[in-house]
């Protein structure tokens, strides 16, 4: 009877030892593809845009600011402004709206004005600005420090 006792015990263990495991290597993947690895980015300190003559007034060009997007926004008068272009609100990508003059996000109407100021709907701050450096014909970006 006491070595009936001592194998279901033993059984027992194997089993719940064995059902542990296999949850285990149910959940693993599961759970780590879906909190992926966090990634380092290279540090960028500037970034080359482009040439002055290339952009006409009042228009805008996207590019990337190591792992962020940025908009350089050209204005009428031939003004440069750079900002990152992810809005304060739930970081979606902004985009210029020539007709009507202000920096737009499109997922919930957000307007900055072109000095990144929010303007109206939900972005509750500024788009970051970064400086823009002009060495002859060439643009260049830089965060400000």
């Amino acid at each position: 009877m006491e070595v009936d006792q001592v194998k279901r015990k033993f059984l027992k263990y194997v089993l719940g030892g064995s059902l542990t495991a296999l949850a285990a290597m149910i959940l693993y993947p599961i759970i780590a593809y879906l909190k992926p690895p966090k990634t380092k980015s290279a540090e960028v300190s500037s970034v080359k845009i482009g040439k002055v003559n290339e952009i006409p007034n009042d228009s805008s060009i996207m590019f990337r600011f190591g792992t962020k997007p940025g908009i350089l926004v050209k204005t009428q008068s031939g003004e440069f402004r750079a900002f990152e272009a992810t809005c304060t609100h739930l970081d979606c990508t902004v985009q210029f709206k020539q007709d009507i003059g202000v920096i737009w996000c499109a997922c919930h109407n957000g307007k900055f004005d072109l000095n990144g100021r929010n303007i109206s709907g939900p972005p509750p701050r500024p788009l970051t600005p970064y400086k823009v450096i002009i060495q002859g014909e060439d643009i260049f970006v830089s965060k400000i420090l």
